[in-house]
């Protein structure tokens, strides 16, 4: 979908969320004939093997199975949302059949007629010729248990943010009931929170949230469907992004609540100590994670990646400011993923605090207001380096 092409709020709650208006009459046909790949010789024997399925597999199981030995030959990166391979699968069958993608593995052995059989190996194939990512094939993509729309103005959903959120960010803050432990007890049995490595405060529930650099708008959302008293900012500099962020506000009804912001990082909020917590996923991939990356992430922009050279234009200037918008007992939460070593390589002199996640996830700290006044003159050094450099 392009820029001038997008997509309404209701639109996508018809096209996706409406159980009557689901339905397949909007997905190409598979023309097992001319098909979607040409005559590339990579693809040389996906025709036939593409065929062979349509004519002797029968049940979702059997696509699901062979869905994901063709993303397998074919190489096909997963790690958009999710990095594994049988999860992409399902969700390209089930997608396929308008099934929920968490579907009663007693439907798995249901047969599928010709015209369903067509529309698996429809998108199946699209997504093996293509490279494209899942999400932007089907503009959908889940964060925290929630659903979303997203194209290729936004990165898509894939922050292990998503785990301190659905703990409420226990034990900083005090959590109510829509906080889900995500870990269990000694014996097994009982939920219990996670141990992420947060400091233990146990504060009152934020009343006032930032989410910086908020692409398709999903922390933003899932911050404010957890802490439903709370107001929340999402602030993005593009205004593409923005407009995918207002798609996903309008159609989980949050207007009320999350407030879109067009703003170059802290530009244009007033600086009044007023967040409890800032929680933001900058553009951190440094220049040569860049210069190699799959096919796949070629899709997402650009920008909302690149971060110079050591990945962390960003997160310098957001350290150097963060104080003059978090509250004296806020929390600033930072992802920095595979830059992590070089932001300890940056500032040796600080014990940031990383963060564990229970499914996996790496390269995202933690730190207090007073950490960050503690440390400023350094974080200022760095951001007056970057601005001599420009």
């Amino acid at each position: 979908m392009s820029e001038d092409q997008t997509m309404s709020a209701e639109e996508f709650q018809n096209q996706y969320f409406d159980d009557e208006s689901q339905g397949l009459d909007n997905e190409p046909e598979y023309d097992l004939e001319t098909g979607l790949l040409g005559e590339h010789d990579e693809f040389a024997n996906l025709h036939a093997e593409l065929e062979e399925a349509r004519e002797q597999l029968v049940s979702i199981r059997d696509f699901i199975r062979f869905a994901v030995t063709q993303l397998r030959n074919y190489d096909v990166v997963v790690a958009q949302g999710t990095t594994d391979e049988f999860a992409e699968a399902s969700a390209i069958v089930l997608h396929s059949l308008s099934l929920d993608w968490a579907a009663n593995d007693q439907i798995l052995d249901c047969r599928l007629t010709t015209s369903e059989k067509q529309q698996v190996l429809s998108l199946l194939e699209e997504r093996i010729a293509e490279r494209k990512p899942l999400s932007y094939l089907i503009n959908l993509s889940y964060f925290c248990d929630l659903p979303f729309y997203v194209d290729e103005r936004v990165l898509i959903p894939r922050s292990p943010i998503a785990e301190l959120i659905r703990q409420q960010f226990h034990p900083y803050f005090e959590v109510s009931e829509l906080a889900k432990p995500i870990g269990v007890s000694i014996n097994n049995q009982v939920p219990a929170f996670y141990d992420h490595g947060l400091e233990i405060k146990q504060l009152s529930q934020p009343e006032r949230i930032l989410d910086l650099c908020t692409g398709s708008g999903c922390i933003a959302i899932a911050l404010a469907t957890r802490f439903i008293d709370a107001l929340v900012d999402a602030v993005d500099i593009d205004k593409g992004a923005l407009e995918v962020a207002m798609v996903n506000v309008d159609h989980h009804d949050l207007g009320h609540q999350v407030n879109v912001i067009e703003s170059d990082l802290f530009a244009k909020i007033p600086a009044e100590h007023q967040y409890e917590l800032i929680v933001t996923n900058p553009p951190y991939v440094d220049a040569a994670i860049m210069a190699d990356l799959p096919p796949e992430f070629l899709y997402e922009p650009e920008h909302a990646l690149a971060a110079g050279q050591d990945g962390l234009d960003l997160v310098h200037r957001i350290l150097f400011e963060a104080p003059d918008y978090l509250s004296p007992e806020g929390l600033l939460v930072c992802e920095v993923g595979d830059s992590e070593w070089a932001l300890k390589q940056a500032y040796p002199e600080i014990q940031f605090d990383w963060l564990r996640f229970a499914h996996g996830g790496h390269g995202i700290f933690a730190i207090t207001y007073d950490e960050l006044m503690t440390h400023r003159q350094l974080f200022a050094a760095y951001v007056q380096l970057l601005d001599s450099n420009q």
